[in-house]
């Protein structure tokens, strides 16, 4: 997979997938590489190579999905995570498939999820990692996923429930969603909301079966993970759809390190647009710190 004139973005592809735990992983991986791959007549049959590859991956892993198999190797933590707790039919299934690429079994029987199940939400092109941990004080409730999730959705149906759960989540990170309201009148949804909002939790009502408030719960979920999302570009070249995530407070010097360790050595100008700057273009050092959507353009030695 080496090749010249290959940018720091195509080799951190490369370091992924060479790293990669599983199928899923490598995938995600050769993605980036086909992206990053430059498109020129010299790389051609290379792009083909990466394409051809991607083409046999993915139709093994679909196939292995079709046997009952999966290709995971333990749950591997991303850099946005979220932990879906509730007891039994509480529709952790249905919200699990409807937030993302996942089709859990979903039954009318009690504990259908027996062990934790993972899918990938894209909200704006981020990639937010969702767990459905098996039913709440059921014997394969996972309470070590959910003690390391950077946010557990509480989802319940009964007020009940909320008292029974929250008192167990040591995450500081929580968001309760009452689900099922298209069962409740409107009256009985404002008792609801008004309930909440005078205990001050951060919640949200929804229905997994109509998908009301679906879409802002998206939203104030990608806002609980109080995250940066800096987006990277090389000289004349647009800035990148995917953006790289990042802690509060984060510099110059973090994005070229996750991009590739070392690369910050090999960073001769830096120049910046967003909100940290204060006009386009900028060039700034890497201690620069920087804020959420802004675009890092580095130019190397």
């Amino acid at each position: 997979m080496a090749s010249t004139n290959q940018s720091p973005f195509y080799q951190a592809a490369v370091a992924r997938f060479l790293s990669a735990k599983n199928d899923e992983e490598k995938l995600e991986a050769l993605e980036e590489m086909i992206r990053e791959c430059p498109k020129h007549k010299s790389s051609e049959a290379m792009l083909s190579n990466l394409k051809t590859r991607y083409k046999k991956l993915k139709e093994k892993i679909e196939t292995s999905k079709k046997k009952g198999k999966s290709s995971k190797v333990g749950i591997k933590k991303e850099d946005l995570q979220a932990a879906i707790v509730g007891f039994t039919k509480s529709g952790k299934s249905s919200l699990l498939d409807i937030l993302t690429n996942v089709n859990p079994e979903i039954s009318d029987y009690p504990f259908t999820t027996k062990i934790s199940l993972v899918g990938m939400l894209n909200y704006n092109n981020v990639k937010i990692q969702i767990i459905e941990v098996p039913a709440f004080k059921s014997e394969y409730y996972d309470k070590g996923i959910v003690n390391s999730a950077d946010t557990v959705l509480i989802l319940v149906s009964k007020m009940d429930e909320i008292e029974k759960i929250l008192p167990e989540i040591k995450n500081p990170s929580k968001i309760i969603i009452f689900n099922k309201i298209d069962l409740l009148s409107e009256n009985e949804k404002r008792k609801i909301y008004a309930t909440l909002s005078s205990r001050r939790y951060n919640f949200i009502l929804i229905s997994t079966k109509t998908k009301e408030n679906v879409e802002e719960l998206k939203e104030k979920l990608f806002k609980s993970f109080n995250r940066l999302r800096i987006y990277t570009k090389e000289p004349g070249k647009e800035k990148s759809k995917i953006p790289i995530i990042l802690n509060p407070n984060s510099t110059v010097r973090d994005v070229a390190e996750k991009i590739l360790h070392g690369f910050s050595g090999k960073v001769k100008e830096t120049k910046i647009w967003g909100p940290s700057s204060k006009f386009s273009g900028q060039k700034v050092g890497l201690n620069h710190v920087l804020k959420d959507l802004d675009v890092v353009e580095f130019k190397t030695k």
